[in-house]
């Protein structure tokens, strides 16, 4: 049988190329209406009234008073209203909808709308935390007195998820029940948040997966909001209705990464960092929505890649009035892991030693504590990583050159990424479950995990069709209908393969056994390793089953006159267990480090007074074929017992370590220490004329 890993075309190639898949703006229905959002145009205030143009025939208003359920969307905290029912805590906040045939008609009403609020002074600072949480290892702060301290601040900005396809559903009564077909990442988040608008029951909600052009985390919490206002207006209308975003609706109202301050305190002890204290924090906007998950696991990377015996971490998520935040890949990593990075850089330079070895002095190895007193269990291959990277960059020499340089720089990350929900979470809240389905000589897969284009329809297919050793073309697995598959678990987490995959995986063998039986479905669940022991209250345990490993090695060029930065090359190295489809691995890989590095030096976005500045691609500035650079991977095989063929996740590792190894390339090339990101030529120009050397 062949190597697993071995490459083969991807199975909707044909479909996307030739413009056969449907995605949601593709679906028309004959009499469909259209649904169109009226928002806030204050930050926080009271609704005082409402005046509504004379509606024309056909045409429709949808609002709180419609919800016949609970107006609260169902993520993990109830403050997410599906309409506002008079309170304002965010600028554009929905207040209804207007629905009705023709656009133009549609627009033209929007303009009527007149709203008089109660205005009242928004809060921008961070000071109304929501979330807090607290931890500690080893003797935490009893083992740092009398130790010399090191400290510094760190700061990381928004950062726009850019998907190709907006936000969008189309929904349409049928028979007794709503059916919605979306561009979504968790088809049973959506399902389970509708249910609870419509005061439903679970069979008279149906949601669709249409084919989808990118999410990145932006599809995961977000479309629950939408799905459920487009359901509302559809059991009021009882009409078929489409809801899509324009690009600058969606840039200005949507979830985005959320921007983090960090202040780390090194406690030094013969020359290692022996205790840290950390104290993280977080905007989350106008509503919590996953912001204390993504907060917790900003958290449990606070020692990076390494090892640290006395830690004394805390973490808020506060409350502004602006955009909500929420998932986008990387949840949390990317903030810490950038902060991490550079104080360990920052250290050592103040310690004057070396920051390679610095930093290989501290690593993690297999069998060491977690930061939350969990244990790594499986090989840590990083040594042998940042050696191979070390040689296919020159970078020992290339370091030494450019300090003897000015504006040429060469910096390398170190990281890791948790894989699956954390701790516990699989077991006592997803409860994934799976069923493969043999009819004749077909397999089909039932499942809800979501193919957003990073190529789920092809390595699963490829999966089961390996296991059971028969033609790809015998395994079908459609996009995921809720009134067919089970739930799952949602498409996030770096879980999808490792931990979906390894239930398809165990379903598959037993079809393999049964195979000469004509027709029959075999059911699995979710079975967690028993070593799996956590404690969220306490951040005590194993965080994750499994680890994925990564280096990066950026080597950038900064322009003397515009301070603009030329990235010239990339080197990196990933431990992702097993691919299961390497060049679609390598796709993930460099995808992830091009968004990555963009976070690093590129991405801006910011707000005034709650208002998002850059609302649409031409102001919002992403990577393109001029901005990137050739980039070698490499990826070491490291098999993970319960991932099939030993994967582990892939999804999100590739992000994390683009953003703090450019930061550490620019910081060498203008020999200034950099604090925050985006590093924009504004920021070096700041750096260059008052930085810290």
């Amino acid at each position: 049988m062949k190597d697993i890993s071995i490459p083969i075309n991807k199975v909707d190639n044909e479909d996307k190329c030739s413009g056969k898949a449907m995605y949601v703006a593709d679906y028309k229905i004959e009499g469909m209406l259209y649904a169109f959002t009226v928002r806030s145009s204050i930050a926080k205030g009271e609704i005082l009234k409402i005046e509504y143009p004379v509606l024309p025939e056909g045409y429709f208003i949808v609002d709180h008073r419609d919800v016949p359920g609970k107006n609260i969307v169902k993520v993990i905290y109830d403050d997410m209203p599906v309409f506002t029912s008079g309170k304002i805590t965010y600028l554009y906040e929905p207040i209804s909808l207007i629905v009705g045939p023709k656009k133009e008609v549609l627009n033209d009403l929007l303009k009527q709308v007149k709203i008089s609020y109660q205005e009242e002074e928004p809060a921008f600072d961070w000071t109304d935390s929501v979330v807090h949480y607290h931890f500690d290892k080893g003797d935490g702060l009893n083992a740092f007195r009398g130790l010399d301290r090191i400290e510094y601040n760190y700061e990381t900005s928004y950062q726009e998820q850019a998907y190709i396809e907006t936000q969008g559903f189309i929904g349409y009564p049928e028979e007794d029940k709503v059916t919605l077909v979306g561009s979504i990442q968790c088809p049973y988040y959506v399902k389970n948040a509708v249910i609870q608008a419509l005061g439903a029951a679970e069979d008279k909600v149906r949601i669709i997966q249409a084919t989808v052009g990118g999410a990145f985390g932006g599809k995961e919490e977000f479309p629950s909001l939408i799905g459920c206002q487009l359901a509302v207006a559809i059991s009021k209308i009882k009409k078929p209705i489409q809801l899509i975003y324009e690009r600058e609706e969606d840039m200005l109202v949507t979830t985005k990464r959320h921007p983090s301050r960090v202040n780390f305190v090194g406690y030094i002890k013969n020359n290692r960092i022996y205790g840290l204290k950390a104290v993280v924090g977080i905007d989350g906007g106008a509503n919590i929505g996953l912001s204390g998950v993504v907060l917790s696991r900003a958290l449990i990377a606070c020692t990076g890649a390494y090892s640290i015996e006395h830690l004394d971490i805390s973490g808020d998520v506060f409350r502004t009035n602006t955009v909500p935040n929420g998932a986008f890949r990387g949840f949390g990593a990317p903030q810490m892991f950038f902060a991490v990075e550079m104080f360990f850089e920052h250290v050592a330079k103040r310690l004057k030693l070396d920051s390679l070895k610095f930093k290989l002095n501290h690593l993690a190895r297999q069998n060491d504590f977690t930061s939350t007193m969990g244990i790594f269990r499986d090989p840590v291959l990083m040594p042998e990583m940042v050696e191979k990277v070390i040689k296919e960059s020159d970078y020992i020499k290339k370091r030494k050159d450019y300090e003897d340089s000015s504006f040429k720089g060469i910096g390398m990350s170190l990281f890791f990424h948790g894989c699956g929900f954390t701790g516990s979470g699989e077991q006592n809240h997803i409860k994934a479950k799976v069923k493969l389905k043999k009819d004749q000589d077909k397999v089909y897969i039932l499942i809800a995990a979501v193919d957003m284009g990073q190529g789920v329809k092809t390595s699963f297919r490829k999966l089961v069709a390996h296991i059971l050793d028969i033609d790809i073309e015998r395994v079908i697995f459609d996009n995921p209908d809720t009134d067919f598959v089970p739930d799952s678990g949602p498409t996030v987490a770096s879980r999808t393969m490792m931990i979906v995959g390894g239930i398809v995986a165990r379903a598959a063998k037993e079809v393999k056994e049964r195979f000469n039986e004509e027709t029959f479905t075999v059911f699995k669940q979710y079975e967690q390793p028993e070593y799996i022991k956590y404690d969220e209250a306490s951040f005590k345990g194993d965080a994750y089953p499994a680890y994925s490993w990564g280096v990066n090695v950026v080597e950038v060029e900064v322009d003397k006159d515009t301070y603009q930065v030329n990235i010239k090359k990339t080197w990196s190295v990933y431990d992702i267990g097993k691919a299961i489809d390497e060049r679609i691995v390598m796709g993930q890989a460099d995808g992830g480090l091009a968004q990555g590095l963009a976070y690093g030096y590129l991405e801006v976005m910011n707000h005034k007074r709650g208002k998002i500045m850059q609302k649409n691609m031409t102001d919002y500035i992403i990577p393109t074929a001029m901005d990137m650079c050739p980039m070698e991977t490499y990826l070491f095989e490291n098999p993970y017992a319960y991932g099939p063929y030993g994967a582990k996740g892939v999804g999100e590792l590739s992000l994390i370590g683009g953003a703090p190894a450019v930061a550490m390339a620019i910081e060498q090339a203008i020999k200034k220490k950099v604090f925050k990101i985006p590093v924009t030529p504004e920021y070096i120009m700041e750096l260059i004329n008052n930085g810290e050397n």
